[in-house]
């Protein structure tokens, strides 16, 4: 047959949620995409609907064949895919056993980016303007405004000269203005190499910040390196990096920076914006669709830009990706669990790996992974490893470590229905009298966690999930923090009706708020958790209030421990630190540990001395013995006692970092079926040297949105394959449609 016979086809990945781990592909003809490397996005006929594709290969088949193949509809308007950006999607769905397809997802998470921008008009000065024309003071304005900027749009044009619209359309009419189309969207700026070398010169570290600074620059920028740079609070660990992001983009390298809590970083902007003149390309799920497909673009093209983004920022489509910025790298927020479950640490830890660049993972209490894997380091035969651990054991200028005092709360009770121990309370007063601002930590939201009939014990559930309501006296309701469902609050028990018999039990911040208000009436109190503040404008609000000395007291959850400078805050009040210490997760001693070090860090920041008192009915226990010794002359090795006892117990278990663990839940909204798919599984159950089954069990959260929960928990050596064998397992067992099962590999959350 004549090569004239023959029909160009594309081997395309469609997003698709099938075949754990493995890409799923179809055969379309090429149509408009004849041409088109591997790598290219093209959008293809699926069903009824068009969705977007990755070319993953090519061929040529038959013109009787051909007949049997969809055409593609068209290709994106952007560059395609580099080799390693695919290879790292690849892995991602090898590693999490998530479909490729769900993978593909959360990179063409902007499908407007795919398509040519839209155009709007802008104006601007003609070339050859008319002569002899008289202005009026507003036309006069407009023009010189233009002489300075680049083509507008007439909206633009109008906000910044204080002139209506009208105005320019009327210019233009008149031929004092040029019209043209150009793309809309604002690009996110960009600086020159000489711009970015002079911004590194103009850095002033520390001996100590210096000679970490001097030692991962050392390293090189041209290969994989992993940077652990663990530093107690306030060491200026910021500054360090950005000495780094400097040096990368000064060589019009992309830069990726991953921040917790994307939405309440203004002071970590304001930093960046110090050192560079300019803030970064923001990615969140806050910024609009505009300036999301404007940066998608961006990034794609392969313009030196400086990101800083929450985990989603990770499938961004960089293809001059030159480092990796890990901040805050211990968070629990890096763990993704809804959909395709994955840890943004570990899997930036993949993509510097693929991408032969070096990352550095930030962190005043880094994870134990990340603690084991830097101390244990090895160099290979060549002389070199990847790993290596920098200190910063003091603070920067004259700040110091706060003094930290338990509270024993058998011995200092605060009165019954009251939450502050009579030296917590004092502590408070006195900050207040000094002029300076203090922070009581909660990690629990709403007013109380409990709320029961006093007549006949009923306590308020939420009907599609194993848990309690949560009464939020703010917003007047009770609502559930799984699902998310909520109703009126009332105080009519609806089991047995009677009326004003509902107590709230238990403490939340709104009810510690409560409580301050009455002990400390003059004095400026407000709320931090996600319920106060829910967008960046609420945290401008917020934080403009802390600077200006408007709050005198901060009453926060966790999002009070997220990397804030508060530099009049010299006292931290932990109400309960016992509160996350129990319970089954593996991680729960270190977590609190993290959380509780993060939280007194917030203190004495500045000149002047912080000191934190935490109230605790344990205070004997490892964890809080560990904090206890946070201001001595060596934090970190006292830090490190803490860590390596945890690690010793971790091994002896067999557990992570030492182990692998993967949870397989399964769950329907039919029990009966979902029993006897689990029967099925668990008597498929793989048996291998090195690997332990656990359960089938109910998940401790045993129904989640009306659907109910079974789970398996796999623990394996960490030489065990470990994705192969579940693979192979799940293979054996053809579930029903109704029943999903989610495979979590290393997971984060125990429910």
């Amino acid at each position: 047959m004549v090569v004239s016979d023959r029909q160009a086809v594309l081997k395309i990945a469609v997003p698709v949620p099938q075949q754990r781990g493995e890409v799923l592909i179809y055969d379309y003809l090429a149509g408009p995409a004849i041409g088109a490397p591997v790598g290219s996005i093209v959008q293809i006929p699926l069903g009824t609907r068009h969705v977007w594709g990755l070319v993953m290969d090519a061929s040529d088949t038959s013109q009787l064949a051909a007949e049997k193949l969809k055409p593609v509809v068209m290709l994106a308007d952007v560059p395609p895919l580099d080799a390693q950006t695919l290879k790292f999607l690849k892995q991602v769905s090898r590693w999490t056993l998530a479909p490729f397809g769900s993978v593909m997802r959360l990179l063409l998470n902007t499908p407007e980016a795919l398509l040519p921008p839209p155009e709007q008009p802008v104006f601007t000065l003609p070339e050859f303007p008319l002569a002899d024309v008289r202005l009026t003071p507003q036309r006069q304005r407009v023009c010189d405004f233009l002489k300075m900027v680049p083509p507008l749009s007439a909206t633009e044009i109008a906000r910044e000269t204080g002139v209506s619209s009208g105005v320019i359309t009327a210019m233009h009419k008149s031929g004092l203005l040029d019209k043209q189309m150009a793309v809309r969207g604002n690009r996110a700026p960009t600086l020159s190499p000489e711009q970015l070398k002079q911004a590194r010169k103009s850095f002033t570290l520390s001996d100590e910040q210096q000679q970490v600074a001097d030692a991962i620059a050392a390293k090189g920028d041209e290969q994989f390196s992993v940077h652990l740079l663990d530093g107690v609070t306030g060491s200026g660990k910021t500054e360090v990096y950005f000495d780094s992001v400097a040096r990368v983009a000064a060589t019009g390298r992309q830069v990726l920076i991953l921040l917790p809590e994307i939405a309440l970083t203004r002071a970590w902007q304001d930093r960046f914006e110090k050192r560079f003149g300019f803030r970064p390309a923001l990615w969140h799920s806050s910024v609009t669709n505009a300036k999301r497909r404007t940066l998608w673009r961006q990034v794609a093209e392969g313009q030196p830009l400086i990101v800083a983004g929450a985990r989603s920022a990770l499938f961004l489509p960089f293809s001059k990706l030159g480092l990796i910025i890990v901040d805050e790298e211990h968070d629990a927020s890096y763990k993704q669990e809804d959909m395709t479950a994955y840890q943004a640490r570990d899997m930036a830890l993949l993509r510097a790996k693929i991408s032969d660049i070096p990352i550095l993972l930030a962190s005043a209490t880094p994870s134990l992974e990340s603690w084991v894997n830097a101390g244990a380091a090895r160099q290979d035969e060549a002389g070199h490893k990847d790993w290596h651990q920098h200190i910063l054991s003091s603070r920067f200028g004259q700040a110091s470590l706060p003094e930290v005092k338990l509270v024993d709360m058998r011995l200092s009770r605060p009165p019954r229905g009251h939450w502050l121990s009579p030296d917590l309370q004092e502590a408070l007063k006195a900050t207040l009298e000094a002029g300076q601002q203090s922070l009581l930590f909660l990690n629990r939201r709403g007013y109380a966690p409990v709320t029961l009939c006093s007549s006949c014990g009923h306590r308020l559930a939420c009907h599609q999930c194993d848990s309690l309501l949560v009464t939020h006296r703010l917003a007047g309701r009770v609502q559930c923090h799984f699902c998310g469902i909520s109703q009126p609050l009332s105080q009519q028990c609806p089991a047995c009706e009677e009326a004003d018999s509902l107590r709230a039990v238990g403490p939340g911040v709104e009810r510690l708020e409560e409580e301050v208000r009455m002990l400390f009436p003059d004095a400026g109190i407000a709320i931090l958790s996600s319920d106060t503040v829910r967008s960046a404008s609420d945290a401008e609000a917020f934080f403009k209030a802390v600077e200006t000395g408007e709050t005198d007291i901060i009453i926060g959850t966790q999002m009070a421990a997220k990397g804030h400078d508060f530099p009049q805050l010299t006292l931290v009040g932990v109400v309960d630190a016992d509160l996350g210490i129990g319970g089954g997760d593996l991680r729960a001693a270190e977590r609190t540990y993290q959380l509780l070090w993060q939280v007194a860090g917030r203190s004495g920041r500045a000149k002047q001395k912080g000191r934190a008192l935490i109230q605790t009915f344990q205070p004997t226990h490892p964890v809080l013995d560990a904090l206890s010794k946070m201001h001595l002359d060596n934090p970190v090795a006292a830090r490190d006692q803490f860590m390596q006892a945890e690690a010793d117990a971790r091994q002896a278990a067999a557990m992570p970092p030492f182990g692998r663990l993967a949870a397989l839940i399964l769950s329907s909204r039919d029990l009966s079926l979902l029993e006897a798919a689990v029967e099925g599984l668990a008597a498929a159950c793989p048996a291998y040297h090195g690997v332990d089954v656990f359960g089938p069990a109910p998940a401790p959260l045993s129904r989640i949105r009306g659907a109910h929960r079974i789970r398996f928990l796999v623990r394996a050596e960490k030489t065990v394959a470990l994705q192969k064998i579940i693979t192979e397992w799940l293979d054996k067992v053809r579930l029903p449609g109704q029943v999903r099962v989610v495979c979590d590999i290393d997971p984060y959350s125990f429910l």
